[in-house]
């Protein structure tokens, strides 16, 4: 898995059809969606497939869809996928098996990596199957606690720390799984309102970072935005300016 230099898009997360007019669900959708950010400066795409009705799903053919049509409009580009547990309603064997079933299908139609929550049961075991399908593991880590049960699974190819609501200090855990020695690329990211302040932080650090319509709908000033490849452009403005100091 190449290592992301600055910014990943993340294409649609789990907001319901219709929730933004630019929000991609279906396989045509998400592969336009993914050019456009590609072209605006995405080094690597993040998609939850959908089924016919715009449930996410982790199905081998809905994965396998999604994937093969942002193949095709962004060949040589890195598509990852969620794992998330929710899609399951939380049944941790259900994901286990759905996931195992992407061994059926082509190498063209497999994600390049699949992220996966630490405080989610059952990531151990997800993690060994999406390496023998030869998927790289983003780990999830959302706290301290995440952090230091890390250290004990294992080592990952990136660690996604994303900030998900007030009182989290991302630096602390940036140093945490350092001193727990958690090797493995560091992106760092947030949501909703903490969104554009860790795009903003990540640039000051030198890391990578993560920004689309899973994210935030709307800029740094709270306006609205058209769509995902508007929201790379910013992301990269503020992650610029910040790491030059500017």
């Amino acid at each position: 898995m190449p290592p992301i230099a600055r910014l990943k898009a993340a294409l649609n997360g789990g907001r319901a059809p219709g929730e933004h007019p630019a929000l991609p669900c279906s396989p045509a959708q998400l592969a336009e969606a993914a050019q456009r950010a590609v072209a605006a400066g995405a080094e690597a795409v993040h998609l939850h497939p959908r089924d016919d009705a715009g449930a996410e799903s982790l199905a081998a053919a809905d994965v396998g869809a999604a994937v093969a049509a942002v193949r095709r409009t962004c060949p040589g580009t890195p598509v990852g996928v969620t794992t998330g547990l929710w899609i399951t309603g939380r049944d941790v064997a259900a994901r286990q098996t759905a996931v195992a079933g992407w061994a059926g299908l082509p190498r063209y139609e497999r994600p390049d990596f699949a992220s996966v929550n630490v405080s989610e049961p059952g990531f151990t075991a997800l993690a060994a199957t999406l390496g023998e399908l030869g998927i790289a593991v983003e780990a999830g880590v959302w706290t301290l606690e995440d952090a230091g049960a890390l250290s004990i699974a294992g080592g990952v190819p990136r660690v996604l720390v994303e900030i998900m609501g007030p009182g989290v200090d991302a630096e602390a855990i940036l140093a945490r799984l350092d001193e727990v020695g958690v090797a493995g690329e560091r992106l760092l990211h947030g949501e909703g309102p903490l969104c554009w302040p860790m795009v903003e932080l990540a640039g000051r650090l030198g890391l990578p970072t993560r920004i689309g319509l899973e994210d935030t709908l709307t800029g740094p000033g709270g306006a609205p935005v058209a769509d995902n490849a508007a929201l790379v452009r910013l992301a990269l403005s503020v992650w610029s300016a910040a790491r030059s100091g500017s």
